[in-house]
């Protein structure tokens, strides 16, 4: 009888054992708190978790990781599987993807941004640039165009850029430089802080981190149309957990980042929809820029920054006119699907 009990507890370790070699566990990277921006993380995780029956999960960690600036180098060693990062924290490091953050690309919505984002991460050349670090771009996290908030008298038109301090990232910051802003890149995490101690005049921000980041609080105007670009934030992971993933389970994963876009445009949508309401809570002033001085803001930014950036990555042996031609073309098959 005892030896009964003893073959069926052995029995029975053996299969939590067996259960337990079998769960994967991902630890994914991100910053802040959960947001708009983070809401496709999330739903990839809870998508994935009910595919597997719980044997595939995700510790979605907020900050507690990494850094957000070293996102990329963490994925690079392994130090955790999955990560987001944006393209203007390291430059030199996703040189390929800034092509998304040229100003004034002309995208007009999130389902456009997701296109010119996908089409790009596909390229050879940025699979290949992200493979140096040992990360596999899965999905984007669609922006809008940023705008700018800020203290004191509104700036409405270009000369009241002239040595404004911006918290600006990427083409954006380069945007405003060249008509006389003085870009700086503090994270995103200490933007509100820069702009109370009077570090920078203004911030340029989606509307989500505005609210997220609190800089909508510091805020007496917000520009509504001055749409100069934006930023790009890829969700990566680290190829070797990737690779060794069972057939199953990679495919829980793969199948599940359509949905879990989708999910991300359908929560953004309804943000979008509350922010007129949002400044009018906070007394923040809504200004409209008078089209011809985006068009001389256009003018000033947007072709002498491209025709730098595509010289800049011909240089480095990269196709950069390519990789521009890529967004435009993609772009206007997406303005015509809609």
């Amino acid at each position: 009888m005892s030896k009964m009990i003893s073959r069926a507890v052995l029995a029975v370790l053996a299969t939590g054992f067996a259960t337990e070699t079998m769960a994967v566990e991902w630890n994914v990277s991100v910053w802040g708190k959960r947001r708009a921006f983070t809401e496709h993380v999330e739903k990839l995780a809870e998508l994935v978790a009910e595919k597997t029956g719980g044997e595939f999960t995700m510790n979605v960690s907020y900050g507690g990781l990494s850094k957000n600036r070293e996102n990329l180098d963490g994925i690079s060693i392994g130090a955790f599987e999955m990560a987001q990062f944006c393209a203007g924290y390291h430059r030199d490091k996703n040189r390929v993807i800034t092509v998304l953050e040229l100003p004034f690309l002309g995208v007009s919505n999130l389902e456009e941004e997701v296109a010119v984002s996908a089409a790009v991460y596909a390229h050879p050349a940025a699979t290949d640039e992200m493979a140096q670090w040992n990360a596999r771009l899965l999905m984007t996290s669609p922006m809008p165009q940023y705008n700018l908030v800020g203290t004191g008298e509104p700036r409405d038109e270009l000369a009241d850029f002239d040595g404004m301090r911006v918290r600006a990232t990427g083409g954006i910051g380069q945007a405003f430089e060249a008509v006389g802003g003085v870009p700086t890149s503090v994270t995103a995490t200490e933007a509100y802080q820069a702009m109370e101690s009077g570090v920078v005049d203004t911030v340029a921000f989606a509307q989500h981190a505005h609210l997220s980041f609190g800089t909508i609080n510091q805020a007496d105007w917000w520009t509504a149309n001055l749409n100069p670009g934006t930023v790009n934030c890829p969700v990566v992971v680290n190829i070797d957990a990737y690779e060794s993933l069972s057939d199953t389970h990679r495919e829980a994963l793969d199948s599940s980042v359509p949905e879990a876009i989708e999910h991300y445009l359908t929560n953004y949508g309804q943000l979008l929809e509350k922010w007129d309401g949002v400044l009018a809570e906070k007394g923040v002033k809504k200004v409209e820029i008078s089209e011809d001085q985006i068009a001389e803001f256009r003018k000033v930014a947007a072709d002498p920054i491209r025709d730098k950036w595509i010289a800049d990555m011909e240089a480095q042996g990269l196709p950069g006119q390519e990789l521009y031609d890529l967004v435009q073309s993609t772009l206007k098959e997406a303005k015509m699907s809609n």
